[in-house]
Order: structure tokens, then C-alpha cells, then sequence
């Protein structure tokens, strides 16, 4: 059913556009057309210039350059890419002006996607298929207006896409959406034992639900329930239970971690910003002695909480790597750091604006890794086996660090709504990096190492499941020949 004219299931990848996002869709994208997919990658104009701008050699100055003309190259996958507007100027801050960024994405960027995809459509081979984040308010009644099968692609952990999932019980409950909101565990999620309220999702602590945020959240997760299949960045062995009660409602498949095959270099590029090469300066202190400070991408860290960090890490006395974007405050304040910081440091510290990542991770000059817990992140340091010293700032990365500090136990709580202060900074970051290697943090992340990498063998779980996606494609396909062919015969006896 699946298979057209030239033998070749066709989905169009929508990526939600944000570097968090864009990572694990191309990685996405890559994997299927090297199980036989042809794929068609929507970017937007504005990520596609940031990654296209000329950052460093490997990049291209030509603003029209598939980013994925290297791998349909070197490894002759049919990966297709087409850019559309995200509503937006390219030269618009959409980091500062988030709430207009996000009206822009609610409100206008469908409009191009399903231009854009009515153009696809009328190509070789035929389009099955739409893969789209999840985050996306429109991705299900776009399917079912064009006849195609709709995958919702989660790039979060399982047990933050079944909080969303689960809001009515919430709100019934009176954990969210109420003026007084209950303090006590959460223990009726489906597969969930007990979870703080403290440690749900950001948005899922607030108040007030009446943000463009709220609104997304509300408008996807009634969506998704129009998915026919659920695709996750996640392992099944590190979320089973949650996972396997997700299963009851809808095909959910768990697939990470979508790296690239070669971890420190993908084939792709997907970074928006010029990318800083430590690995010298690392190689040149000794094995496990250098802590990596980042907060990601996008989220903002207060200017009392930089500067209690900086001061913090001074204080420690331990070498550092931190990855400082330019608008980590505001863009605004391009030089948030205490005064004399860079000076008391100089010695044995470097501060940079981006970087690869997963090269500075896998670097063995790496002890620790003190960071807002992103997924990505959080996936790359357990590939890595780099414990992890947390302080979340934003959306799941609170229900992340959850994963990490009190499941699997792989890292360490830099502190709890309560006022950071340097004393207690350069103490944690200490705790972390003078941890023995038999020590129960560093024993615990080289286990949950061995269970992704278990995961990503030729019988693993993960690959396991990313050969299902066709199967679980061709019965969503039938399902919908079979209701067609009903409604067709419904009418014509009418």
C-alpha cells in the first residue's frame, strides 16, 4: 500500500524552528531515507540562513544550498529540502521578541507549509506521509485534508509528552489550570508513579495559562490525538512504564537517541552559530579536570543568576569551558560576566559563544557538565558518560532534571526555586567534579550509557523500532483506504 511508483514511502519533514528541534529532525530525516524513505525537509528561511551564513569553513555562503547535499551525495540518500517563511523578517529577533515569534508560528507559518506542500505533492513519488513536531497546532487536520498519514515527531522525553497528554487529568484534579493549585504528588498520570508538581513543566507551574505558549500547548496536544503514529527522541528501556501506557492510545515508538553515525560529526550541518574548536585548549589540562558550562539556545538566564554562577565557578577554582551566547541575558547585554571575571580566570578558564557540543563532551579532558538540561543535552552527556550538575530554566527541562537527579540518578540538583549563591555553586560544582570514577554518579551514567547504546544496535530497541515505522505506515494507510472507500459507499447509497 505504502509503496508508489518507483517503490518509495515520501514524507515531508516539518521541523519546528528552534535549534533543539532542528537537531533531531534532521537526524530524523536521515535515518528514514537510509531505511528507503524518500524525504522532503521543510526549513524555515530563517534557520536556513543561520545555518547557511558562513560560519566557518564547512558552511555555505549560497542561501539556496540544500543542507543536505553532502549525504544525498556521499551516501545517495533522496533527501529533498524546500525553505518557507516563517511569517517573520529574516533580521527579526525572535529570541527577544519571543511571544510575537511564537504568535507568528501559531498563527502564520502553516499557511506556508501547506503552499509548500500542495507543491511537493504534485511530484514523484507520491506523498504518504507527514512527519511533523508535535509543537505544530495544524499538522493533524493538514493530514487528514490531504489524505495523508500524520507521525508526530516528540523531541522530549516520553514522560513530558504524557504530562501534556494527560492536562485534563490535571486540570480535574486541581494540579493545573486553578487559582489554588494543589502542592501534593501527582500520582494518577498513566505509567507514572508520583511526580512533585515542582518537577512538572514550566508552563504547567504558572498561573496564569493565557500566553501564546499556553495556547500552543492547549491547540498541539488536542491535535496529536489525531496522530497515527507517535514518534519519540527517547529510549524505551530508560521510560518503559510510560511508554508502554502511552501504547494503549496510540502507536508510540521510541527511537533515540537520533544521533548522527559518526556522534561528533554529522553529515549535516545544523548549528545557527559560528562554532568555537576547544579541543586544544581542553587537550592541554589533565583527563577528567575541565567542567563545560552551557544554557543551550534559547533560554535566557537572569543577570543576578549569571552572576552568581561566574562568581560561583571562580570560586571553585576548578578549569572550565562556557559556552556564553551572546543574548544569554538579553540581547540587550552582550557582557553580562562580573567585572573582574575574565581576569581572575584567564588561567584556566575559556569562555566562547558556541560551540559543537558533542566534541567538547566526548573530549576525556571533560569531568562535568553544568547545564540547563535540554534533551539534547542531556542525551549527548549520558553518551558521553558526563555527569551532570542541573539548573533548568525553561519548559521540560525542570521535568528533565527530574529524569536525571532522582530517576536515574546521573546527576546532581544545583538547587530548587530558591536563590542561587556562589558558596553554593562552587560547592556543587566541586561535589561533581572531584567524584571518583566507582563513585554512585559516574557508576550510574556509564550504566544508562550502556542501556542507550544497547538501544541502538542492529536488534536494539530503537532501531527495532525505527524498521517498524513502515509497517505501522502501511496500516495507517490501509485504515484510511478502507474509511474512504466507506464514506464512498455511504454516499453512493445515499
Amino acid at each position: 500500500m505504502v509503496k508508489s511508483d518507483s517503490n518509495k514511502p515520501h514524507a515531508v519533514i516539518v521541523s519546528y524552528p528552534l535549534q533543539g528541534h532542528v537537531i533531531p529532525s534532521v537526524e530524523l530525516a536521515i535515518k528514514l531515507a537510509s531505511r528507503g524513505f524518500t524525504i522532503t525537509f521543510i526549513n524555515t528561511q530563517f534557520i536556513h540562513h543561520q545555518i547557511t551564513s558562513g560560519y566557518g569553513d564547512k558552511k555555505s555562503k549560497d542561501n539556496t544550498a540544500n543542507i543536505f547535499a553532502d549525504v544525498r551525495k556521499s551516501l545517495g540518500l533522496d533527501i529533498r529540502y524546500t525553505t518557507v517563511s516563517d511569517g517573520l523578517p529574516l533580521g527579526f529577533d525572535r529570541s527577544l521578541n519571543h511571544d510575537q515569534f511564537m504568535e507568528s508560528v501559531l498563527h502564520i507559518f502553516s499557511a506556508h507549509v501547506e503552499e509548500a506542500l500542495v507543491e511537493i505533492m504534485k511530484g514523484d513519488p507520491t506523498v504518504n506521509c507527514l512527519i511533523a513536531d508535535t509543537f505544530f497546532v495544524w499538522p493533524g487536520k493538514m493530514a487528514k485534508k490531504y489524505g495523508l498519514v500524520y507521525i508526530s515527531f516528540w523531541t522530549e522525553p516520553a514522560l513530558v509528552f504524557t504530562l501534556y497528554y494527560h492536562l485534563d487529568l490535571l486540570r480535574f484534579n486541581g494540579h493545573f489550570g486553578c487559582i489554588d493549585t494543589r502542592e501534593d504528588a501527582i500520582d494518577y498520570i498513566p505509567g507514572v508513579p508520583s511526580i512533585d508538581p515542582k518537577d512538572m513543566m514550566s508552563y504547567l507551574q504558572e498561573i496564569d495559562t493565557t500566553s501564546v505558549v499556553h495556547q500552543i500547548i492547549f491547540r498541539a496536544f488536542t491535535d496529536v490525538k489525531a496522530a497515527d503514529i507517535v514518534i519519540c527522541n527517547t529510549v524505551y528501556e530508560l521510560e518503559p512504564d510510560i511508554i508502554s501506557a502511552l501504547q494503549k492510545k496510540v502507536p508510540f515508538l521510541a527511537l533515540g537517541p537520533l544521533f548522527p553515525s559518526n556522534f561528533t560529526n554529522s553529515n549535516v550541518e545544523t548549528s545557527l552559530w559560528s562554532e568555537s574548536d576547544v579541543s586544544h585548549w581542553i587537550n592541554s589540562k589533565p583527563h577528567g579536570s575541565v567542567l563545560y558550562v552551557s544554557f543551550g539556545s534559547y533560554a535566557h538566564v537572569t543577570k543576578r543568576d549569571l552572576i552568581e554562577i561566574a562568581n560561583g565557578v571562580a570560586l571553585s577554582k576548578v578549569n572550565f569551558v562556557w559556552v556564553l551566547r551572546p543574548d544569554i541575558v538579553s540581547s540587550d547585554d552582550s557582557d553580562p560576566l562580573p567585572d573582574q571575571f575574565k581576569k581572575e580566570t584567564a588561567d584556566r578558564g575559556i569562555i566562547i559563544p558556541w560551540c559543537n557540543q558533542k566534541q567538547v563532551l566526548s573530549n576525556p579532558g571533560i569531568g562535568g557538565f553544568l547545564t540547563h538540561c535540554g534533551w539534547n543535552s542531556i542525551l549527548e552527556s549520558i553518551w558521553c558518560e558526563v555527569p551532570m550538575l542541573c539548573f533548568p530554566l525553561l519548559t521540560d527541562q525542570f521535568t528533565n532534571r527530574k529524569l536525571v537527579v532522582n530517576d536515574w540518578k546521573i546527576g546532581l540538583n544545583l538547587c530548587d526555586k530558591k536563590p542561587i549563591t556562589k558558596t553554593l555553586v562552587s560547592n556543587k560544582i566541586n561535589e561533581v567534579m572531584n567524584m571518583k570514577s566507582d563513585d554512585g554518579i559516574r557508576k550510574a551514567v556509564k550504566e544508562v550509557k550502556k542501556t542507550m547504546d544497547k538501544a541502538m544496535t542492529k536488534f536494539g530497541s530503537s532501531e527495532k523500532n525505527i524498521d517498524q515505522i513502515i509497517p505501522e505506515l502501511e496500516i495507517a494507510l490501509d485504515k484510511k483506504l478502507a474509511a474512504k472507500n466507506k464514506n464512498s459507499k455511504s454516499s453512493s447509497n445515499n
